[in-house]
């Protein structure tokens, strides 16, 4: 197995309970099956919804507003999930 690395801030962090966390995959993946598999393993919080409202980036690259199913992730990536933030 190869390890995708996932970190979660503010309210993601909250709802995933941990900063952080490596997800075991084949190989590539699509950002919609990594994110049903972040959701399998945290299915009694908040993070669902919470991972809806994020903005997502991999590496340094910010993904856009298409379809994740055709964002591709690659074992030694870091994936972010960045809820909005308030303020001013």
């Amino acid at each position: 197995m190869q390890v995708i690395r996932v970190r979660y801030w503010a309210a993601a962090r909250s709802a995933a309970g941990v900063p952080e966390e490596d997800i075991d995959v084949p190989g590539p993946v699509s950002l919609t099956e990594l994110v049903a598999e972040i959701v399998r393993r945290h299915p009694d919080g908040r993070l669902p919804d919470v991972v809806k409202a994020c903005s997502v980036l991999i590496g340094d690259r910010p993904v856009s507003s298409g379809d994740p199913a055709e964002v591709v992730v690659r074992p030694g990536d870091t994936v972010e999930f960045l809820p909005p933030f308030a303020g001013g």
